[in-house]
């Protein structure tokens, strides 16, 4: 394990009196990410349909997303607050409402504490245990191993991190099955795959700022040659998990034809990196695509077993 960047570190443990007055309900909103939420619950809901085979359990569903959409706004609440010394020094988080004085530390807090609490609740009593065990675990990574240790201390940070972000499909299909069946297993493997091409191109993009804000990011540790290595072989490792999805059953040609085109785009993009003159420009397309492959990917799985009803 690398040794971490040392830093001075800025604590912020309280903020100024009249701060938290600023505050409106967009503060409140946006410190529970919802952009990041939005994509875990799409997740969620292609394994909710892939686990019915194209059927709907329509009571099901919303408190199915209600309770994960909770206990996801929970854990990027407190990651706020665990991050409020290292978000001021990177323009991309400095306006997130803890960093920026709008919501007082304790206040996100408990926000955080409560919506974690409520989402648990939810899934536990009104979809299955496993489902809300499933979350939990998720849930505990996300703010306990990544945000309160890995991501200050090691290059793997991203990595261990996105056990969480795999969580959500498989807690769509428990809530459906009450078991994690090989589907469920081959949905958290390629969502943990694409987790780490999406954040080093992320870190090589804002590599500067990670430096400056103290986070060992693969690119600032290592450097673009080996950034690019690791990148190639998790896209690779990707897409082949992804094509192993129709070996189940659940998904057929429409799926396989996509995730095979937007799979070898995914590789040609990554082995670009390994000529390109402009790394920031490299970056910034790969994270580009990231979004976009992960989006149709996400779609194709919701679209397919329609043609195979």
């Amino acid at each position: 394990m690398e040794r971490p960047i040392l830093r001075e570190t800025m604590v912020r443990s309280d903020l100024p009196a009249g701060s938290a007055e600023k505050a409106t309900w967009r503060d409140y909103l946006t410190l529970t990410k919802p952009g990041i939420n939005a994509s875990n619950l799409m997740a969620a809901f292609a394994g909710f349909w892939l686990a019915g085979h194209g059927q709907l359990d329509l009571p099901l569903l919303p408190i199915t997303l209600l309770g994960t959409a909770l206990v996801i706004a929970g854990g990027c609440a407190l990651n706020n607050v665990i991050d409020r010394d290292i978000d001021p020094l990177m323009s991309r988080t400095q306006s997130r409402p803890v960093a920026s004085g709008r919501v007082r530390p304790m206040t996100a807090l408990w926000v955080g504490i409560a919506l974690t609490v409520a989402g648990f609740v939810v899934l536990a009593a009104l979809v299955n245990p496993l489902a809300a065990f499933l979350a939990m675990i998720g849930h505990f990574v996300y703010v306990g191993i990544y945000s309160l240790w890995l991501k200050r201390t090691t290059t793997l940070n991203t990595v261990v991190g996105g056990i969480s972000g795999a969580v959500p499909p498989m807690i769509g299909w428990v809530a459906v099955t009450g078991s994690i069946d090989p589907p469920a297993w081959i949905l958290f493997i390629f969502m943990f795959l694409w987790q780490p091409p999406h954040f080093l191109a992320l870190a090589i993009r804002r590599m500067e700022e990670y430096r400056a804000a103290g986070v060992p990011m693969l690119p600032v540790v290592r450097g673009f040659a080996e950034t690019k290595r690791q990148n190639l072989v998790y896209v690779a490792a990707m897409v082949l998990a992804s094509l192993w999805l129709v070996h189940t059953g659940v998904v057929g040609i429409l799926y396989l034809v996509v995730a095979t085109v937007l799979g070898l785009v995914y590789i040609g993009l990554s082995l670009e990196g390994f000529f390109t003159k402009d790394d920031h420009r490299w970056g910034e397309r790969m994270f580009f695509y990231s979004l976009v492959y992960l989006t149709a990917m996400l779609l194709a799985m919701i679209v397919d077993p329609l043609l195979l009803s």
